[in-house]
């Protein structure tokens, strides 16, 4: 069974976050078949998420990487349900609720996604639970995403905002050319937590305009020097590293458009003048697409999924340096 490469994710463990009001008092979250509408649960005080670690199976499900640093190393994980949690103010917030269960197929550990940040000393009414939507929830904040308005740049050179592009037309990537466009996904989300986008902002990383994506979409930089150590002359680097909070920021608020677009194979395209990665589509993104465009593009999907073929995925402690952006910036064009 074929593995890809480790995720990471910031969960709750599930005894942080209990009811403190209702049929389930004190008991802290759980399954779907253990919930119960209308109950209120807080988040204990002091409470932190933890990083856990794990690995997409070729099959669509779930183990606890041995990177972890909670859950048991190899214990598969299961995507239970989604959670609607509303606060006293009418505010809204999604939450996953992941099972790890061990080999007889028992329930181990229980954690909790939140898909936007929880405060303490708040209580959150359970207002909705389901499993109809959970994969594609997960898989939608892994998914690389182009905001509206982006330009893209066209096999003629033409610049496009990405909302205008349709599938059939022709795409100007680094490698291999004019690329025609297999797909082209949107979705409209609440612009916080994970799905809250970065900005690049204009003549940071030499783009000609603001560039605004999704936390993880990958940046592609070339280094004509290897200035920041990292061994190789290509790279990868997500967004959400590259923060410092003045020229690369995150924007919390409102509502975002995102925007996914798929060829036949994974790309590098250039956005605002910076060349960044199209859709990839691997075991735990597969679920954003429609049915329907799996089944047809079944024979494409996997070459989708050669993250290493671009360039080398940028780890954080190497930019966790003040200078971290000007060095690419510099080393792209010297």
């Amino acid at each position: 069974m074929n593995i890809a490469p480790v995720q990471s994710i910031l969960v709750y463990p599930a005894l942080c976050f209990r009811v403190s009001l209702g049929a389930n008092m004190g008991d802290p979250v759980s399954f779907l078949a253990e919930l119960t509408l209308d109950d209120v649960y807080e988040l204990s005080p002091g409470s932190e998420r933890v990083r856990l670690a794990l690995n997409a199976l070729s099959d669509g499900s779930f183990s606890v990487a041995r990177s972890s640093a909670v859950g048991t190393p190899g214990a598969r994980l299961h995507l239970d349900c989604t959670l609607l949690l509303m606060s006293p103010d009418g505010e809204t917030t999604d939450a996953l609720v992941l099972v790890e269960v061990d080999d007889g197929g028992h329930v181990d550990q229980i954690f909790l996604l939140p898909l936007a940040p929880l405060a303490t000393h708040t209580g959150y009414t359970l207002i909705g639970a389901g499993r109809e939507d959970v994969l594609a929830k997960f898989a939608q904040i892994a998914c690389v995403s182009f905001t509206r308005g982006t330009h893209i740049t066209m096999a003629t050179g033409r610049q496009v905002p990405i909302e205008d592009i349709r599938p059939g037309d022709r795409v100007l990537t680094r490698d291999f050319g004019a690329q025609e466009v297999r797909w082209i996904g949107q979705t409209t989300v609440r612009a916080v937590g994970d799905f809250a986008p970065i900005v690049v902002t204009k003549g940071t990383l030499n783009n000609e305009n603001d560039l605004v994506v999704s936390p993880d979409h990958r940046l592609f930089i070339y280094q004509r020097t290897d200035r920041i150590g990292a061994g190789r002359a290509d790279l990868l680097v997500p967004a959400r590293h590259l923060v410092n909070d003045d020229s690369i920021y995150v924007r919390t608020g409102g509502f975002v458009d995102y925007y996914q677009i798929l060829f036949d194979r994974h790309h590098i395209i250039y956005a605002e003048g910076i060349a960044a990665e199209s859709t990839l589509i691997n075991p735990r993104t597969r679920p954003a697409l429609p049915g329907e465009l799996v089944e047809k593009l079944q024979a494409m999907l996997p070459r989708n999924d050669d993250r290493a073929e671009h360039g080398l995925d940028v780890q954080k402690s190497l930019l966790d340096r003040p200078d971290a952006i000007e060095l690419l910036r510099r080393a792209s064009t010297r």
